[in-house]
This record gives structure tokens, sequence and C-alpha cells, in this order.
């Protein structure tokens, strides 16, 4: 049974596929508890918004990191912030990553669309 996600303020489908979704124990859904990943989502249901924030922040237990970019993810029929896009998804390439000391940004990797479950409505596709 497919879910479907919606705005909670303006109640407009986002068009999220749960097929997109990673699984609940990947490696960065320890830390973000209340939200949901996407692999892949339909751009054309949201406004992106850049963002850059100099911050510690931890990318694995092992590697910390200073600056964080991100991109806020609104809505496209109200402006609502629903979740944010971060650059530290799956690597790109297969590597031990540089020095071989684990992953670092050095490495391309795929965008992570996190979005905030209380700022969604979810229900069940009947």
């Amino acid at each position: 049974m497919a879910s479907i996600y919606s705005c909670r303020e303006c109640g407009a489908n986002l068009n999220l596929n749960t097929n997109h979704m990673y699984p609940a124990n990947y490696y960065f859904a320890a830390g973000n508890k209340g939200t949901l990943s996407f692999a892949t989502i339909d751009c054309t249901k949201f406004k992106l918004e850049k963002e850059n924030k100099l911050i510690p922040f931890f990318e694995t237990k092992d590697y910390w990191g200073i600056e964080r970019n991100r991109t806020k993810i609104k809505c496209n029929s109200c402006g609502f912030l629903v979740g944010y896009i971060y650059d530290d998804g799956p690597p790109v390439i297969d590597t031990p990553g540089q020095f071989h000391m684990g992953p670092s940004q050095v490495i391309p990797r795929f965008p992570r669309y996190r979005f905030k479950t209380k700022n969604l409505r979810i229900s069940s596709e009947t």
C-alpha cells in the first residue's frame, strides 16, 4: 500500500514516491528522527532555495565537517518549508575516501531529499 504525501499547510499533493525513499536504517537516518529521506523527487512540485551554514556537523561517526551546504525545499503552492536537500547521500563512486580514512566531502555524493514529517500530511492510498 502506497502513501500520499501532501503539504501540511495547503494540502497540495507533493508527488513523493515511496519507491524512492531510503530505508529507515540507512546510515544517515540515526540523527534524523521525525524525517523521511528520498533519493529523487518531482522538482515541479517544489521551490528550491540555496542555503549555506558554517556550523560543525557529523557526516559519519568518524568524520565531521564545518560548512553545511543545503537547499530549502518549499511547497510550490504556498511556499511552506517542508524539508531540505543535503549533499550527503550515497557516494557516486565506490571509494574508501581521501587518504583511506572513510567518506568525506571530497567524494561526490548523490543528493538526499529530507522532509520533516511534521510538515507533511501523510495518508494511505486506497
